[in-house]
């Protein structure tokens, strides 16, 4: 029951952070969150001092306070010292936390308080402080961060169009009567609200990595703010799981009994966000790689089947059907053996070429291929001409371009657009639509 009450808080951890996260990940302010998760901790330090309890309001309020003050300062040096964003927040923050630091390592005796509580967290502990919620005996660090989470939920679910609008564009959004700037600064107190919820928990410092890490993965995921803002909830929670597990196994793997749950929960999200970065369905790198790479390849299949196309054009009235070597091709295609190889092994499954005696030449499938391709290239070579005033240089590399991507319905507004041309600038026929 303890390790589910673990991952439960880490959870709500997690999750009430990238609530907001999301909104800061749009907003190119990722670091803003950093910024006041750290600079809220002289807030925190005085709260303590002040009334000597962890529990007390006046910790939340403090926090805020200087949470609140942390967003104006920046955004006063930026206007008044004509600085960049990011130069503004490095002048508040680490003043601050510097600040809250020295306060809180010379009166931590007078509290029970301790720097690495503050910075790391202690999410294991929770469990042993529970308090009665509705019947239930529950964490109290749940019942905060429950709390904490459906507060940001209801004010991302009731404020969706006007963060959404000034994420995306502030200027558009004050011109319809949305504030901008007090909906920057009702977030970026619930920022300093959930960081000192959270500092408990996972520290003042891991926080950083719930606001931001499970956002920007969904943000690899999808271009849709909505769905993003589901799939970082997810990746939050599961992160939190998946932490907890890793932080009870990976260190017997190396001879050590466990480690921090905080952490690992850090580290799993940073799992899931390399994943989400290499295999996201539009913005992944490997994916994009992956796009390229079959791009080239039916690029090449496309210039392979043209040439065959061509050279049996030129060669039809003769006795005896040559084939094109792999040599030739290399040599006409600039292409290399490698990818050679792949793309005719390709085209010989689809049933488009075959060999014949000294080479490769077209099957009927490729025959109606080719004779598509090659339509494609000289009807955009006439166009260029006729309608675009090309020069008879340029118009070959550009209809090389153009001709892969031209479907049956492009090519007869083409040949609508030059009249139907039987031949094309060069001379050379323009094959019928098969």
């Amino acid at each position: 029951m303890l390790d589910g009450w673990i991952v439960v808080v880490g959870a709500l951890a997690a999750v009430s952070a990238t609530l907001l996260g999301n909104f800061l990940v749009l907003r190119k302010m990722s670091m803003l969150g950093d910024a006041i998760t750290h600079a809220v901790l002289p807030g925190i330090a005085v709260a303590f001092l002040v009334s000597e309890s962890r529990s007390s309001v006046a910790m939340f309020l403090g926090a805020v306070i200087v949470g609140v003050l942390t967003a104006v300062f920046t955004e006063w040096i930026r206007g008044v010292g004509g600085v960049d964003e990011g130069a503004s927040m490095g002048v508040v923050f680490t003043s601050l936390f510097a600040l809250g630091l020295v306060i809180l390592v010379r009166g931590a005796d007078a509290v029970d308080l301790d720097p690495d509580c503050v910075l790391y967290g202690a999410i294991e502990l929770t469990p042993l402080e529970m308090v009665s919620l509705f019947g239930w005996e529950v964490p109290r660090a749940a019942a905060i961060l429950g709390a904490v989470t459906l507060i940001n939920a209801a004010f991302v679910g009731l404020f969706f169009k006007e963060l959404k609008l000034t994420s995306f564009d502030p200027a558009l959004a004050t011109t319809m009567g949305f504030s901008a700037k007090w909906v920057h600064y009702g977030l970026m107190v619930l920022v300093s609200v959930t960081a000192v919820a959270c500092f408990e928990s996972v520290g003042s410092i891991l926080v950083v990595a719930m606001f931001v890490v499970p956002a920007a993965s969904a943000y690899m995921l999808t271009d849709r703010l909505g769905v993003m803002i589901l799939i970082s909830v997810v990746l939050a929670a599961l992160s939190s799981a998946v932490g907890h597990l890793m932080a009870l196994q990976v260190p017997s793997w190396f001879g050590y009994r466990s480690t921090t749950t905080a952490g690992m929960i850090a580290v799993a999200a940073g799992i899931f966000f390399l994943v989400a970065a290499a295999f996201g369905p539009r913005h992944g790198v490997v994916v994009k790689r992956v796009r390229r790479i079959v791009l080239s390849l039916r690029i090449l299949c496309d210039d392979i089947v043209a040439f065959l196309f061509r050279a049996q054009e030129t060669r039809a009235g003769s006795e005896q059907l040559r084939g094109v070597t792999a040599a030739q091709l290399t040599d006409a295609l600039f292409a290399s053996g490698v990818s050679l190889r792949l793309a005719t092994w390709l085209l010989r499954r689809r049933g488009e070429i075959r060999l014949a005696d000294g080479g490769l030449v077209l099957t009927e499938a490729g025959i109606e291929r080719g004779q598509r391709l090659v339509r494609s290239h000289r009807l955009w070579e006439q166009y260029l001409v006729d309608q675009a005033g090309r020069g008879m240089e340029e118009i070959h590399q550009q209809a090389e371009r153009f001709e892969h991507f031209t479907d049956r319905e492009l090519r007869e507004k083409l040949a609508t657009q030059t009249d139907r041309p039987e031949l094309d600038p060069h001379g050379s026929p323009i094959p019928e639509e098969g």
